[in-house]
């Protein structure tokens, strides 16, 4: 499909985001990804859909270029709006210190993107109150800041931090 990520590792390489989160975990389980938990690992799961299969597509540049220039900010707001709507009511009993309890998890891997996202296509955030104290506390953390999309080489120079 042409598209990233792909990740190549141990003599094969794996293509899609949550594929390789999960091949991760289950090979270099420290730090823990996925609870212990059953219940939590379906939440970190549940929500690492959500953002990864049922909000992202929905304002890739594939997508918004089949839709008219003039529409294309208000198709990625519109999709971001919707998904974060869904998100945010399943953040407020699932959520600690980050999406599902006080350990980061890939269901924090997948928000933080998503946000800088919704920033990009100007979201208003205000009525996601979990969704953007999660956020912040992430962005606190070293890893989240370095890999940050503002901060990867391929970043268009008018996004870049």
């Amino acid at each position: 499909m042409k598209q990233v990520p792909a990740l190549k590792i141990d003599g094969i390489t794996i293509h899609q985001s949550l594929a390789i989160i999960e091949y991760l975990e289950e090979t270099r389980p420290t730090p823990r990804l996925l609870p212990q938990d059953p219940k939590k690992r379906a939440s970190v799961r549940m929500i690492s859909d959500l953002i990864a299969g049922g909000i992202q597509p929905l304002q890739n540049l594939s997508v918004l270029k089949q839709v008219r220039e003039e529409m294309q900010l208000t198709w990625a707001q519109n999709a971001i709006t919707s998904g974060f709507n869904a998100l945010e009511q399943i953040l407020q009993s699932t959520a600690g210190i980050y999406c599902v309890g006080d350990e980061v998890t890939m269901a924090d891997l997948c928000l933080v993107p998503q946000v800088a996202n919704a920033e990009r296509f100007k979201v208003d955030l205000t009525p996601y109150p979990t969704i953007s104290s999660i956020n912040k506390r992430l962005l606190v953390l070293e890893a989240f800041q370095v890999s940050h999309p503002c901060r990867q080489p391929d970043t268009p120079t008018e996004l870049r931090a």
